[in-house]
């Protein structure tokens, strides 16, 4: 079973800079894999241990995705190999020019049997794009997918829904994207780390891809971080309906309600 498990490189939260303007520079921010795919790539290397095969990461974004310290961890977490569509175009997409971008990319790879996606990214959290890759590539497609196993050709998975647990029965090839709760991402060894600088890396254009004109959907007028406040450190002492009615007038008070 050869799987493409897709990754997103997000500026690590405790680099951003706040200027004194309100302002949010990422100039150094170093970029990581986002938290929610690590379980993904987790999911994709049990399944070809338990069988046989190869796991491909893939990313696109722009030229930040391409450095060495990210490559090494992505694939010292146990891929074979890694794709980037690298492209300074890329650095603002919504969710459809990404997903656009990722089928394109599992296109020109070939025969892939299996596509895992996060359940999300770290920075935005949309929750699209896996579908919409699926959607592209016209591939059954699920979410919120918290256990996966081989069947044949087929996979048999479960979504834990609100209320139940839903078991289905999937043929290939498919788009999945996965949820936090489905394992708990391995951490690489020292010879996991060495072994991944030998692993190739190929690195593609949007041109490579033949795809047409990108154009991001989004246009960002300014980012800005809300503005602090100190806390007021007001703690209220009384009976419930006694509390609830001084809150209340706190509240009104500061002009909130």
């Amino acid at each position: 079973m050869d799987i493409v498990t897709c990754f997103k490189a997000t500026p690590e939260s405790q680099d951003i800079e706040v200027k004194a303007d309100g302002s949010v520079s990422l100039e150094k921010a170093e970029w990581i894999i986002s938290e929610y795919d690590l379980q993904a790539v987790e999911a994709a290397v049990r399944l070809v241990e338990s069988s046989s095969g190869k796991v491909i990461a893939l990313s696109a974004g722009p030229h930040e995705i391409g450095n060495s310290k990210l490559r090494k961890d992505i694939l010292s977490r146990g891929p074979n190999e890694l794709y980037l569509v690298v492209d300074d175009r890329l650095s603002v997409n919504d969710t459809f020019t990404t997903a656009a971008v990722l089928a394109g990319a599992i296109r020109k790879l070939g025969r892939v049997d299996l596509v895992l996606c996060g359940e999300g990214s770290s920075d935005l959290y949309f929750q699209q794009v896996g579908l919409q890759v699926g959607e592209i590539l016209g591939w059954p497609t699920v979410n919120s997918v918290g256990k996966i196993e081989a069947s044949g050709s087929n996979l048999v998975i479960e979504r834990n829904l609100e209320d139940e647990v839903e078991v289905l029965e999937v043929p290939l090839p498919a788009v999945l994207s996965v949820t936090t709760y489905i394992n708990q991402p391995r951490l690489a060894t020292m010879k996991d780390i060495l072994k991944a600088g030998q692993k190739p890396v190929v690195e593609w254009s949007l041109e490579d891809l033949a795809l047409p004109e990108i154009k991001a959907g989004v246009d960002i007028v300014s980012v800005k971080a809300p503005h602090q406040v100190g806390r007021k450190k007001i703690v209220i002492e009384a009976k419930p309906e006694e509390a609830a009615k001084m809150l209340i007038s706190y509240l009104r008070k500061e002009g909130v309600i």
